[in-house]
């Protein structure tokens, strides 16, 4: 049985996962405004795996005979500078995703709730790689700097992007 205390702190992560999606919709949507449909893509694609990652922790705490409890979100930034400045918002705020992740990794270690621990596992990993898919993309923008051509060749390589989201041993069986 899952402590109060963890329960508590991952119905806040489901509200994270829920406001990261609503940031990446943001940005999204100032990515259509400056006639980047590509980057748009990346971006509403990107809130679709946050909205997965919040169904797996709503899944997980049902599963635990745990309540679950939905908050409302904040308003997000919806104007940036360029789209690099957005990217590098996005960065810093998948690092404060993993900061939640890491600190809640610590709370089932220290209560020993080994399905937690399992569960926050695959997010760990989730982690490492959003960092170092935005690092990259952040890489690409710096080099491309005011290069409009190369801006829309990544434009148009970023609206290849798609969700599948991936198959788990509790979600196989569903």
């Amino acid at each position: 049985m899952l402590s109060e205390k963890l329960v508590q702190k991952i119905n806040n992560q489901i509200k994270y996962e829920l406001y990261s999606a609503h940031l990446y919709y943001a940005m999204a949507a100032y990515c259509d405004s400056q006639d980047l449909p590509g980057f748009a893509n990346f971006f509403k694609v990107q809130a679709e795996e946050e909205r997965f990652h919040a169904s797996k922790f709503y899944d997980f705490l049902n599963r635990m005979d745990a309540r679950v409890l939905i908050y409302g979100l904040e308003e997000p930034k919806n104007d940036y500078s360029s789209v690099l400045d957005a990217f590098k918002a996005s960065l810093d705020h998948e690092k404060s995703v993993t900061k939640r992740i890491y600190a809640l990794t610590d709370i089932a270690t220290e209560e020993k709730e080994h399905a937690t621990i399992s569960l926050l596992k695959w997010f760990i990993d989730e982690q490492v790689e959003e960092e170092d898919m935005f690092n990259g993309i952040i890489k690409k923008l710096q080099r491309i700097g005011n290069d409009s051509a190369a801006l829309y060749m990544l434009d148009d390589e970023l609206a290849q992007r798609t969700f599948t989201p991936p198959a788990s041993p509790d979600t196989a069986a569903q």
